[in-house]
């Protein structure tokens, strides 16, 4: 089905169900006419269960299950509230969700839904398991002839044979690992860099033998094994050497008297053996047994996934990558996250309405003429690595080609018209890479894409095509993208497509030729120095695509869209590029690496300066949003930057940061410490006080310090362990270039700077963990002494504390505040912007109520710190349900959609609130 198709039938389907369903009689029918006619399905019996058994304490019915998307559909009837709670059978009170829990508790682990949907006939609530906050997204009946596509991740299996590919891959990846350090040890000066680029070459190539045998393109299967197992170990290398010339050799060109077993293989062309003169060491037992035995009789490399290996081969002999002992790739599913929504769904879209013409002579002439469009798009990935986004691209546009020649050959021989069937090359995508290796292995990976879709096109056409010599060049280019000219890659009238996954490299972690690379790149952005490495590659695609109607897509980490880098990119972006975001998805993990998987929270984010539609689209949370317009901040709202302000606004509490003590240590004391100088100079507890930064105040943790401020000399001169501490924080700050804190040397008893408060004061952390929903904020007595990695508020009050601590002020802490790694930083400019609602003396006494509410639901744990209580795996469903009651009330005073609002809307909301405030 069609975009339009689906459309109209979502339409008639909302109108025919409107106003009636009972949960007893109509459930089955209701869901299989939504799986069928709105979501294409054909065998309905196949896909959705109803009625499936589940064991409790007694025998219970899930309603519907749909078991290749794990998919738990809990069902009531027509006008019944999804979040009330109702008395079951067995006497428990639950809310359909947590009706549907209890049974995905009781399914085996394999069967446990990744999605919960509980349905009252005109909403769809939609639980997302992998998601650490179970807050619904909720589609209502009469939305779905324009929100249907919301729902197709109820059949959405993706590729069936990722899970193989993968597997084999990785095992391909280890027996590299283990043939490079076999090899590694033969070579006489293994540091060497010449000798090791001559192993990484080996290695490409013999990768290569070992998949041609397998797939048939050297001729016969076991060819390369056979060939070699003639031979000793002492005679291996000279017949490797051997091999390497007669695959560089046109047929004609080879000796006449050449050896039968070597005359046999194939000329391969594309360069890949053109180099002769490579060192290759002597092999040994344990290499004959890994390449022969190993990797070549008991491994098929015929099934190897090109997209993930090429990624897995590279890491595995990339020396960086071996040393942190991780294979790297990114997964197929995460490509499709970019591709997809850039060019292949449409793509997509497009074939279906193509494959539903009536008439089949028309019918076939657009196919081909939508064929000869998918050869004629060029794509360019500028930071390519071991080229995994194009390898997955040629392989789905090879696909698409596939399935036009399925219906235009029609099951018979195809000759005539289409003599070549397969029009889509290797030659239309474009790499740039700055690691030699890579290219090698980028090249090899589209080579390996192309053999593996040709013997798809050949059960189709039903004719044999020859792989050998190779006949598509790869256009794989090696240097650095940041001071290349893209054009002298591919000139920019004939491109349609850039796409990638630039490096990561955030400021603290830059070389100084990367910095050099962002000075060459941000010519006229002075503030430019601040961004991650990344954003040279928005910088230079949105420089390369003026004036044309070329679309791009990157990956990047979620810092770009974050805190002060936004308005030092995406202004400059906007303004002087004229780029809009056409898509985007708000931050997901974005799991790139195999054997110790490293969770980096990401952001892909599509722009061009022509875009044809007149929506855009924004991901969040594993839902797709039709937009007007989307900002940097990847919000769908105007274009607005967020500003650094040193003020709150008006009559609301200061925050700062708190004291620092730049002491050397000398200041601080452990709890130890703390007791032994008390119990021996009792009249010293008066000016040692309690000491909290923000590990301490999230893991209850007790530190103290010397509080000597405004305090006699004479309390203290005399005691040798505290005249001993102010020696270090003297010698500290003597030694510091710091000409300020050289100066403080003179007052080693008092911290370098403070900013305690003189009153009772709400306590937030610098830094916490982005896995919390809720940033831990508390109040803290004016006697407990703040460190300078909290902010505080002096006076601040339950109102302010209620605001502070809502879904409402977390979304836009989320969305304007910096990072340090993955983790919340929070700073006095998330607080100075953040437009505070204007309640009335009703909605701030409720909001007042609730925020106390949370405070009481933490103290009954007495025992727990704020890091257990604030963990979603372990927070006490007292204390959220306090903050939810809290959330409710805070949203209620900025008239918010309780039910509906989504927090990417919420924080659109907030920033039409901030130009308002900016504006006055």
């Amino acid at each position: 089905m069609n975009d339009v198709e689906q459309r109209k039938a979502a339409k008639e389907f909302a109108a025919r169900w409107e106003n009636r369903g009972d949960e007893k009689k109509d459930t089955q029918t209701f869901w299989s006419e939504l799986l069928t006619e709105v979501l294409g399905i054909e065998h309905i019996s196949e896909v959705i269960e109803f009625e499936k058994p589940v064991q409790l304490t007694h025998r219970s019915f899930i309603d519907a299950y749909i078991e290749k998307t794990h998919v738990l559909i809990e069902q009531k009837s027509l006008g019944k509230k999804m979040n009330q709670a109702l008395k079951q059978s067995d006497g428990e009170i639950l809310t359909s969700f947590q009706q549907a829990k209890r049974y995905a508790n009781e399914l085996p682990y394999s069967l446990r839904p990744r999605w919960i949907v509980t349905c009252n006939f005109s909403s769809f609530y939609i639980y997302d398991m992998d998601q650490t906050f179970g807050e619904p997204k909720i589609i209502q009946l009469a939305e779905l002839p324009t929100e249907y596509y919301r729902l197709k991740f109820l059949i959405d299996t993706g590729n069936k044979n990722i899970e193989k590919e993968m597997q084999v891959s990785m095992e391909a990846g280890e027996l590299v690992g283990k043939l490079y350090n076999a090899f590694l040890k033969e070579y006489k000066d293994n540091s060497n860099e010449e000798s090791l680029r001559s192993l990484n070459k080996l290695c490409v190539r013999l990768v290569f033998c070992l998949y041609a045998e397998d797939a048939g393109i050297f001729g016969e299967h076991n060819m390369f094994h056979d060939y070699l197992k003639r031979f000793e170990v002492r005679d291996l290398r000279r017949a490797l050497i051997d091999l390497f010339q007669v695959l560089d050799q046109k047929l004609e060109e080879r000796d006449t008297y050449l050896d039968p077993s070597l005359k046999a293989f194939p000329y391969v062309n594309g360069g890949l053996f053109a180099d002769e003169h490579i060192e290759i060491p002597n092999f040994t037992e344990e290499i004959r047994n890994l390449l022969l035995q190993k990797a070549s009789a008991e491994f098929d490399w015929s099934n190897i996934s090109p997209t993930i290996f090429g990624a897995v081969f590279e890491s595995t002999l990339n020396p960086e990558t071996r040393r942190s002992g991780g294979m790297h790739y990114t997964s197929i599913e995460n490509i499709h996250k970019v591709i997809d929504p850039l060019f292949l769904d449409d793509l997509k879209n497009e074939f279906t309405a193509l494959q539903n013409i009536t008439k089949p002579k028309i019918r076939k002439q657009k196919l081909l003429e939508f064929q000869k469009k998918l050869a004629g798009l060029k794509f360019l990935d500028p930071a390519c690595g071991s080229g995994n986004f194009l390898t997955e691209t040629y392989i789905s546009l090879r696909r698409l080609e596939n399935e036009a020649l399925t219906i235009i050959s029609n099951g018979e021989m195809v000759l005539g018209e289409i003599y070549d069937p397969i029009q889509v090359k290797i030659s239309q995508f474009y790499g740039i890479e700055i690691n030699d290796f890579a290219v090698s292995v980028a090249k090899t990976a589209l080579w390996i894409a192309e053999s593996q879709m040709m013997k798809e096109t050949e059960d189709i056409v039903h004719k044999p095509l020859n792989f050998l010599p190779l006949k598509t060049y790869t256009n794989i280019h090696e240097g650095n993208a940041l001071r290349m000219d893209w054009e002298n890659v591919v000139p920019k009238h004939e491109l349609n497509y850039i796409m990638g996954n630039p490096p990561f490299v955030g400021l603290s972690l830059r070389s100084k030729t990367q910095q050099n690379d962002m000075d060459f790149v941000f010519t006229e952005n002075t503030r430019a120095g601040r961004l991650d490495y990344v954003a040279c590659w928005y910088k230079k695609a949105a420089e390369f695509i003026n004036n044309t109607n070329i679309q791009c897509a990157f990956v990047s980490t979620n810092s770009i869209i974050q805190g002060e880098q936004v308005p030092i990119l995406w202004e400059d972006l906007f303004t002087y590029n004229h780029v809009s975001i056409i898509f985007a998805y708000r931050s997901f993990i974005w799991n790139s690496e195999a054997k110790n998987k490293a969770a980096v929270h990401c952001v892909i984010i599509g722009f061009a300066q022509k875009y044809i539609n007149d929506y855009k689209m924004l991901y969040e949370d594993n839902q797709a949003f039709k937009v007007a317009h989307i900002n940097g901040y990847l919000v769908a709202a105007d274009d607005i930057f967020i500003k650094l302000r040193s003020k709150a606004k008006n009559g609301y509490p200061k925050l700062v940061q708190g004291n620092k003590p730049w002491d050397g240590g000398g200041l601080i004391l452990s709890e130890v410490e703390k007791e032994t100088l008390v119990l021996k100079y009792p009249h010293l507890s008066i000016v040692i006080k309690p000491y909290i930064g923000s590990y301490e105040f999230i893991n209850k943790k007790l530190r103290y310090c010397l509080w000597l401020y405004g305090v006699e000399p004479s309390l203290y001169r005399k005691i040798p362990e505290v005249m001993d501490r102010l020696k270090i924080v003297a010698s500290a700050r003597e030694k510091t270039k710091t000409l300020a804190v050289r100066a403080q040397a003179e007052t080693p008893m008092l911290f370098s700077q403070i900013r305690q408060p003189n009153k009772d004061y709400i306590l937030i952390p610098e830094t916490s963990s982005s896995s919390r929903k809720y940033i831990p904020i508390g109040f803290m007595n004016m006697n407990v002494i703040a460190s300078n990695s909290t902010l505080v508020a002096s006076g601040a009050n339950m109102y302010h504390f209620g605001v502070l601590t809502s879904n409402v002020h977390m979304a836009w802490m989320r969305t304007v505040a910096g990072r340090l790694k993955s983790d919340y930083r929070y700073s006095p400019s998330v607080y100075n912007n953040f437009p505070w609602p204007t309640p009335n003396e009703a909605q701030k006494a409720k909001i007042e109520k609730t925020a106390q509410a949370i405070l009481d639901a933490r103290a009954l744990y007495p025992d727990s710190s704020l890091a257990d209580l604030y963990d979603e795996l372990t927070m006490p469903k007292e204390l959220r349900e306090a903050h939810r009651a809290n959330d409710r009330a805070v949203m209620e005073a900025y008239s918010f959609d309780v039910k509906t609002m989504t927090e990417s809307t919420c924080v659109a909301e907030l920033m039409k609130l901030y130009q308002k405030l900016v504006e006055k």
